[in-house]
């Protein structure tokens, strides 16, 4: 039977090609996000700065955070704790260097801190000169840096004598050219050197190191002085190898473990894509020939036989595709990480890597698809008796099986049951992680009855479409309706796509359109002093904006994310926390305050949502305790509580509490507040002046709101990408299927013409069959992405209908419909060529 599978192949070409297409896109969209995932995992970045040290010790990231409340424990519970990573540098005592340094094995210790800074007006980082060993830096002019001093790299063109001026911690002071230096190899972040005392008082952190380079005797084992030095380093991050990047990037872990969610996401979207596109085009192709399969059961071919030469067609053409698939999964993989690198998302540093494995788990995902459609169809031919094969042939199969169901009941079960949790659970933007799955669901379960559906929405829509095309949109609603498993088949795929563009794409922009909402809502700010080069603010500079004829007030505004320990609560992530000036964040901020008053932010105090202080039990004078963004635990007291936007809601803290604590050690924006009265354009000339020739710059309320948008959409797009790439693929599915359906119908349309029809009337009724199946599709596809974005719209939005241009949902639409009517008259225009009396006898294929 496989030979006979391997003949038939030869034969085959239109339903050979048809399926190759479908399982070829399939692998290779799992596969090139399976290499994203691996690329995630890995998190390889190659060391640059400390490329010369083998090992390197950076602050634990990561804490131990309780699985369950620890005071309802009991003294001989078993407590289980899990990792949450910290979102900011965890800096390293000094005085560990001296400790590592009698570990046996180790040569020298090398502490480094790393200062965003500027080096007349151009971006740069600021070490201390004896950290320079790690990279190593040679001098090739001058001598090395004193007080007041810097060495600078070859590259800026500076020499030794020269003045450069550095901004740093948001003052601006000149220091002389003691030296120059080369690294040997390309460093992405320009260097300049400090001495010790310098380099301290400009970190703003003294005593403390970023990291600790330590450097191994010559023939030491290096793993082995490694584990002797995390086990004298207890509680620190040890690295070598490629590791030893994370510890120069940091950023390139967080986005690795973004990429992870990513692929993981994307490629668990496509999987389910995959096998329901290649089922459904295997199953197409297995129908068109019902005939071919009745006449060989009715020559005495077994079912066994049948299934085995079925499934053997099906492996051979899903090795090919799988094969080639494989084969240029890492091409498309690397580009997609290209784009992601060049839209921000990750850091350029961050190295594409993708082995063996994504392809072959591709391969492994796109194989189980074509093997179980496959044997669904083979199955399903070899049921049928031979005294019922031809009779069978000749007439709609049966497709409401028990299977399918069982599967559609499944599915809208589980469809209602993510939209009731959706409206009675989620609340704001959150909601979307039950609403997003909500739309495969309800795809998957209206695909299991697509025949009907579409039977039922032929008999509606045949009245309009007779009044409007006559005699050749009868013939075509008699047609569709004739082989309406046929045309249910050409609907599934518009109705997928339709469906998830349409659900997926309106999620994103009501979450994106919400949150710059709350952030406009709740900031009042007419212009923004912010630190370009991430030098940060000064901390004095706010006492002295606050005396500008004109500020209503003025505030810093800092970021970060801390977690709750007592009272307790499981977050992985931790709750988001704005550091506010608290005498100016009434005027700068319009939170709604319901108890107490932000001007008593001050010192270690906190002002608590409404909602957390119902959920933690806590009100004005309440203490709690919390772990701030670099593993820091501070105890404060609740001076306020708050009423913000529900999904919204961020903790408040003293600026001066909270910038001390992330990886900038500043603030790096301040919001102003115009004076009633006052013209914000001439506010922000005022400030322009007062902060002349400090390193800061001014901007009005538009470049702030803009420049949060412009940070939002960047998430967007990552998600505007892979559901893009995952659309693609189903759109080539529906021109496949469509394209697959019509080229079979030759034998028919040359029928047809024999009859009398002219070849102008036969394309006709093709069209009006293509648009009837567009519009059959448009329509599911929107009843689907409705059974998703509705529940979330009422939670996030108090709305029906989802924030975005209609213009979206337009072109979803537009292209569905251009797409199914081009797929089925170019086809039907080929399928009409030459003389009819041929296209009658000899068929198609």
């Amino acid at each position: 039977m496989l030979r006979l599978a391997f003949r038939t192949l030869r034969l085959r070409k239109g339903g050979f090609i048809g399926t190759f297409v479908a399982v070829f896109f399939g692998a290779l969209i799992v596969a090139s996000c399976g290499g994203l995932m691996e690329t995630g995992i890995r998190g390889n970045a190659e060391p640059q700065r400390l490329a010369a040290v083998p090992i390197v010790v950076t602050g634990g990231q990561t804490f131990e955070l309780p699985k369950k409340d620890p005071a309802t424990l009991e003294p001989d519970d078993d407590r289980k704790f899990e990792d949450a990573r910290l979102p900011e540098r965890v800096r390293l005592d000094d005085g560990l260097v001296s400790r590592l340094r009698s570990v046996p094995g180790v040569s020298d210790v090398v502490g480094e801190v790393s200062i965003p800074l500027a080096a007349n007006g151009r971006q740069a980082l600021g070490h201390a000169w004896d950290s320079a060993a790690l990279t190593p830096y040679a001098l090739t002019a001058g001598t090395a840096p004193g007080a007041g001093e810097v060495v600078v790299e070859s590259t800026s063109g500076l020499k030794p004598g020269d003045r450069v001026e550095i901004a740093a911690r948001g003052e601006i002071d000149t220091f002389r050219v003691a030296g120059v230096a080369a690294a040997p190899r390309s460093i992405t972040r320009a260097g300049v050197f400090f001495s010790a005392a310098d380099a301290a008082r400009l970190s703003g952190y003294p005593g403390k190191a970023d990291v600790i380079g330590v450097f191994t005797e010559p023939g030491a084992d290096i793993e082995a002085v490694r584990e002797s030095v995390a086990a004298a380093a207890t509680g620190a991050t040890v690295l070598s190898g490629i590791d030893r990047g994370v510890a120069e990037f940091p950023e390139a872990e967080s986005s690795g473990s973004n990429l992870i969610v990513i692929a993981a996401v994307s490629g668990g979207l496509s999987v389910m894509v995959a096998m329901f596109v290649v089922a459904s085009t295997l199953s197409l192709s297995t129908q068109q020939r019902s005939r071919e399969l009745a006449l060989m059961r009715a020559i005495g071919t077994t079912p066994r036989q049948l299934r085995r030469m079925v499934l053997g067609e099906a492996l051979a053409v899903g090795l090919l595709a799988t094969a080639l698939a494989a084969a240029f999964g890492p091409f498309l993989g690397e580009w997609l990480f290209g784009q992601l690198v060049e839209n921000g998302v990750v850091p350029e540093v961050l190295r594409f890597y993708q082995g063996w494995l994504p392809s072959v788990v591709g391969a492994g995902a796109a194989i189980l698809a074509v093997f179980i459609a496959a044997f669904v169809a083979g199955r399903r031919a070899g049921k049928i008796r031979p005294t019922e094969a031809l009779a069978e042939a000749a007439v709609t199969r049966r497709w409401l099986t028990p299977t399918r169901f069982v599967l559609a009941a499944l599915c809208f079960g589980g469809g209602t049951a993510l939209a009731i949790v959706t409206v009675a659970v989620m609340t704001g933007p959150i909601a979307a992680s039950t609403a997003g799955p909500a739309v495969i669901l309800w795809a998957l379960g209206v695909a299991m009855i697509t025949p009907g559906v579409a039977k039922v929405m032929t008999a509606i829509l045949q009245w309009p479409m007779r009044l409007l095309g006559g005699i050749d949109a009868r013939l075509a609603v008699l047609n569709t309706r004739a082989g309406i498993v046929r045309a249910a088949g050409a609907v599934t795929p518009i109705m997928l796509a339709v469906g998830i563009a349409t659900a997926n794409i309106y999620l994103q922009t009501t979450q994106q359109e919400l949150a710059n909402q709350a952030f406009t809502e709740d900031v009042r700010a007419d212009a923004v002093i912010g630190a370009p080069h991430g030098t940060g603010l000064s901390p004095d500079l706010v006492q002295r904006i606050q005396s500008v004829p004109g500020v209503a007030g003025a505030s810093e505004y800092v970021t970060s994310s801390v977690f709750m320990e007592v009272p307790y609560e499981r977050s992985d992530d931790g709750r988001p926390a704005i550091g506010l000036t608290a005498s100016g964040a009434g005027a700068t901020t319009d939170t709604k305050v319901t108890q107490g008053d932000l001007k008593a932010l001050t010192g270690a105090t906190i002002a608590l949502p409404d909602v957390y202080a119902k959920d933690f039990g806590r009100g004005i004078g309440d203490t709690l305790s919390l772990r701030l963004g670099d593993g820091a635990k501070v105890d404060v007291k609740v001076v306020a509580v708050t009423s913000q936007r529900p999904g919204f809601e961020s903790m408040l803290l003293p600026a001066s509490l909270l910038a001390p604590h992330t990886t900038a050690g500043l603030a790096q924006q301040m919001l102003v507040r115009a004076a009633p009265g006052v013209d914000p354009a001439v506010l922000t000339e005022r400030l322009r002046e007062t902060t002349a020739g400090q390193p800061v710059s001014v901007g009005d309320r538009d470049a702030l709101v803009a420049a949060h948008a412009k940070d939002q959409a960047v998430g967007a797009w990552v998600n505007y990408l892979m559901v893009g790439m995952i659309i693609a693929y189903t759109v080539i599915s529906v021109a496949n299927t469509l394209v697959m359906a019509t080229m079979r119908r030759r034998r028919e349309f040359g029928l047809q013409r024999l009859t009398g029809s002219t070849r102008a009337q036969v394309l006709r009724m093709a069209g009006f069959e293509g648009g009837l199946v567009a519009l059959i599709g448009i329509v599911l596809g929107t009843v689907v992405s409705a059974g998703a974005i509705v529940p979330f719209c009422l939670v996030a939005a108090d709305s029906l209908l989802p924030m975005g241009s209609p213009l979206i949902y337009l072109s979803i639409i537009g292209i569905a419909a251009a797409l199914a009517l081009a797929a089925t008259l170019v086809p039907a225009w080929a399928a009409t060529c030459g003389q009819p009396v041929d296209a009658a006898t000899t068929g198609s294929d």
